[in-house]
């Protein structure tokens, strides 16, 4: 598949080569159609974590990646509330980028959601947004969708 891709670059840095393959496709949602052929791999780890903690189902709903969330939503092996490092959980980062479509299709698939445990701001900023927040400011995702 790599070499078959003229977008594929070896002298990348290290760490998008070592990034799974599963975790990329989630990512960058350019191949839809080999999601079903990894995920029936006996050697794929669906739920395997990253260095930053994070699952392919947590990419796929980060980046709104639908086609690799509708796939992953019918694979039963998939934790879909599987919280990265920093404690956020899939469902997190969905509803804080705003990702509603991949929302809706987990809403629809009628599988648990769990948006995680409230706050988990980092010291150093919102998210890694760079938005400092007082502590007064709450960041809640949930509020927007609720709406």
């Amino acid at each position: 598949m790599m070499r078959q891709d003229p977008g594929f670059n070896l002298k990348r840095q290290k760490r998008i080569l070592e990034t799974p393959l599963l975790h990329r496709v989630c990512f960058e949602d350019r191949r839809s159609a080999v999601i079903p052929l990894l995920l029936a791999h006996p050697d794929i780890d669906v739920n395997q974590k990253d260095q930053d903690g994070f699952t392919p189902f947590l990419y796929a709903c980060r980046s709104g990646s639908t086609s690799c969330v509708r796939e992953m939503l019918k694979d039963s092996r998939v934790k879909l509330n599987e919280p990265a490092i920093d404690g956020h959980t899939p469902l997190w980062w969905a509803t804080y980028l705003g990702k509603l479509d991949a929302i809706k299709w987990w809403i629809a698939s009628g599988r648990e959601m769990d948006l995680g445990k409230p706050g988990g701001c980092r010291e150093d900023g919102c998210h890694g947004g760079g938005q400092r927040r007082t502590a007064r400011q709450k960041c809640d995702p949930a509020g927007e969708i609720q709406e």
